[in-house]
């Protein structure tokens, strides 16, 4: 069972400008939840115990919106001060919180329902029935995304995730996945992108994926923001 996991909150959110010039993305709220909100809640409907959430723009406000509402978790900040790492980088600076254990990575700009749990729940079966699974990801086809301007991150199949063709990449990382601390082990403190981390699993045939069956709500750009309030959503 997967007690911990990581939500990625440093971002600056540039698309979503000028709403985000004074508040942080993961700040932005969807129905009567903030997106970290119903992240956190999400993880802790899945029986999370202890997630790290890093945090660079804006962080003041993150780290006090954490300390001023309650969530049945236990949470621990990691502040990038001086530079943003980006996704790989972060988590890295963050790797000495999971010990040896595999722990799930999260994206708060997906808008993540129970519907989820499912999927989750069946990712973490695949993941601990083959011993030799570096990282599981969630992935959708372009077809059931929101935003219909993605131009898709992978080609899937038999759950082997590839870049092989990339004039026909029909599937979508959600910003959902699973994977194991040491695969960091042999990289240095820097700011790098996890595609830097699934690339070297591609090229040795080792990065999995799971297809979701959920429509992708994902708050992208401030256009699709807010033609995603106008759908009243249910995030619980």
């Amino acid at each position: 069972m997967i007690k911990k996991a990581m939500i990625l909150a440093a971002g600056f959110g540039k698309r979503i400008r000028p709403l985000t010039l004074k508040h942080p993305k993961p700040l932005l709220k969807i129905g009567n939840e903030t997106l970290l909100s119903n992240t956190l809640k999400f993880l802790e409907r899945f029986g999370i115990k202890q997630v790290v959430v890093n945090v660079h723009y804006l962080g003041e406000q993150i780290i006090d919106y954490i300390n001023n509402n309650k969530f049945n978790l236990t949470i621990k900040i990691v502040e990038e001060k001086d530079t943003i790492l980006d996704t790989g980088g972060g988590v890295l600076n963050a790797i000495q919180h999971f010990s040896n254990e595999p722990f799930i990575i999260m994206n708060p700009d997906t808008i993540w329902n129970s519907y989820y749990l499912k999927e989750l729940k069946l990712m973490e079966k695949k993941f601990f029935k083959n011993k030799k699974n570096k990282c599981l990801l969630l992935v959708v086809n372009k077809k059931k995304s929101f935003d219909q301007s993605f131009k898709g991150d992978f080609n899937l199949r038999n759950e082997l995730i590839s870049r092989k063709d990339r004039n026909s990449l029909n599937y979508i990382y959600t910003g959902l996945q699973i994977i194991r601390p040491e695969i960091f082990s042999s990289l240095k403190a820097d700011v790098f992108s996890i595609n830097k981390i699934w690339n070297n699993l591609i090229e040795i045939n080792e990065l999995h994926g799971i297809e979701s069956n959920i429509e992708f709500l994902h708050v992208s750009t401030i256009d699709i923001y807010k033609n995603l309030l106008k759908k009243n959503l249910d995030v619980k």
